[in-house]
């Protein structure tokens, strides 16, 4: 009789999605972990590289300073999102993740520990480590949860895709590159040229 070797972690999370936001909350702070369907993504343990940086800082300072005054507001990592499906118990939330910036336009979202819901736009910045969890993972969590737009800036190649929410389902944008100016429809009047955004990027 064969004997059944035993599972490791990896494969028992990838079949049962064992983990909650109360397992997460006792990890180290110094790991870097998010949540998505109980299982566990580990990001680098390396800090992203500067062009990651620059473009995270450029834009949430113009988001920041284009919502100064207005209702929603803005977020840059490491900021917790928990998605709900129902409780709003730690042990019954299997979805957290840490977006490079998300805007927050319901205050009734907001508490001491971050966001508690879908954010109305969530900005990711690839970088080598992450694509696959980008692309996949998390564009399916967020068109489940209702996530209005969803950006994705790929900081080298200088491009941008947008993936607005209609009915239920994203609908892209074509690329989005140099000379191009992108306007949100979920944050009427914000504007950005990405010729001048990119321009001293590099």
């Amino acid at each position: 009789m064969e004997t059944k070797k035993p599972e490791t972690v990896n494969e028992r999370e990838a079949e049962y999605g064992m983990y909650s936001y109360a397992d997460y909350l006792t990890w180290p702070i110094d790991e870097v972990v998010e949540l998505i369907k109980g299982i566990r993504f580990k990001k680098a343990a390396a800090a992203p590289k500067r062009i990651h940086q620059r473009v995270s800082l450029k834009l949430a300072t113009k988001l920041f300073t284009f919502l100064e005054g207005k209702k929603c507001q803005v977020y840059d990592a490491p900021f917790d999102v928990r998605f709900l499906k129902g409780s709003k118990e730690d042990h019954k939330i299997h979805d957290v993740v840490q977006p490079d910036i998300c805007v927050i336009c319901d205050p009734e979202k907001l508490d001491e520990r971050g966001c508690l819901g879908a954010p109305d736009l969530i900005v990711e910045i690839l970088s080598p480590g992450n694509n696959k969890t980008e692309l996949k993972h998390k564009y399916k969590l967020y068109e489940s949860h209702g996530v209005r737009e969803y950006w994705i800036i790929h900081p080298e190649n200088q491009n941008l895709m947008i993936y607005t929410l209609v009915n239920g389902s994203y609908v892209p944008s074509r690329l989005l590159t140099s000379g191009d100016v992108v306007q949100s429809d979920v944050l009427e009047g914000f504007v950005l040229d990405l010729e001048d955004f990119f321009k001293d990027i590099e």
